[in-house]
Parts: C-alpha cells; structure tokens; sequence
C-alpha cells in the first residue's frame, strides 16, 4: 500500500469521526512539519505552537479534503502558509533562505572531500557548505522554493509544480537556474 493510499485511509477514518485515525497522522508528519517550520520560524521555542496551529487548520479543513492532490502536498501548502501567517502576526518578515545549514550537505560536489576524517577535508567541507548556503541565500525566493522543495524535500516537479501553483515547465526552469546559480558559486572553490 502505497503512502498516499495510507494517508487516504486514515483521512476516511477521521472524516467517519475516529479520533484515534488523527492521532496517528499527527505522529506520522509531527517531524516533518517541523522540519519545514524550522526554515521559517528562527525562535525554536515557537515552533511546537506553530505546528499546533497547522494542526488545528487540518482538522478543521479536513472534512473538505478530496484526495485530488496527495495529502502531503496539502499539508506543505498549509504548513507555509501558517508559517507565513504567523510571522506576519509577529511584525516579522518571513526569511530569505528556505534552507538550513545542515540541508547543504549533499552539495560536497567534490573528490577531495572522500577523506573525511581530515582537518584539511573538514574545513574544505565547511566552506563548501557556507558557499552554497551563500548562494542559495542570493536567490530569488521562487527559485530557493523550487530548489529546496526538490533536492531537500525530494518532492517530484509535479507536486511541485501544484504546491507552488504554477506549470511544471517554469518549476523545471528555476531548478535549473537555481542549480546553475549555486554551481558558479562553487565552482571556483571546488576547481581550487
């Protein structure tokens, strides 16, 4: 069974009043939307009132949910938009950067990062790490969206493409750009 196919049968469930069915769908994504709160909320603290929030909105709209788009692309548009909403009632802007500095990792790119245990490999990965934090930072925000929806949240262009209400060609667009942006920041670095 499938994890759509899961998440739709729990939603019946608590659509037929099964309060239990809720509970285990608030386990199932408690990780991940605050994974996804944590690239928009600074304040930790804040972050466990956040997801209460957004799991508040989810009980409340899920009597209208049809099942047209997968659940997790649902819950994401909700998740942002509460993370959005309340940063907004806080007097405060929502950040520039979707991305944390422990999600940079995988853009090592390079041969000379294999020894690990290093000081010399260490620091290079650091610095490949604060480059394309950098970089992903400089970004326009619909570019660092695509681009954090895609290689961090491993989302597929089409689910991206709904979540952020725009065709799959200009989601394939900004990766790409995004993609392109990052590399000719590294590039000198990892060429050195």
């Amino acid at each position: 069974m499938s994890e759509r196919d899961l998440d739709l049968q729990l939603i019946h469930r608590i659509q037929r009043g099964e309060q239990i069915a809720f509970t285990l769908l608030v386990r199932k994504y408690q990780n991940r939307i605050a994974n996804i709160l944590t690239r928009y909320i600074r304040n930790s603290g804040d972050i466990p009132d956040v997801a209460q929030e957004v799991f508040i909105k989810v009980y409340k709209a899920l009597p209208g949910f049809r099942g047209e788009s997968a659940f997790y692309t649902w819950l994401y548009r909700i998740t942002v938009n509460t993370a959005k909403n309340y940063l907004s009632s806080q007097s405060r802007r929502p950040p520039t950067s979707d991305i944390d500095a422990l999600d940079a990792d995988h853009y090592d790119g390079s041969d000379a990062l294999r020894d690990i245990g290093s000081p010399e490999a260490l620091l290079r990965s650091e610095e490949i790490k604060n480059v394309a934090l950098n970089a992903i930072a400089q970004l326009p925000a619909e570019l660092k969206a695509a681009i954090t929806l895609r290689e961090l949240e491993g989302m597929s262009y089409d689910t991206i493409a709904k979540i952020e209400n725009c065709p799959i060609g200009t989601v394939r667009s900004r990766i790409f750009r995004a993609r392109e942006a990052i590399d000719k920041q590294l590039k000198p670095l990892l060429e050195a």
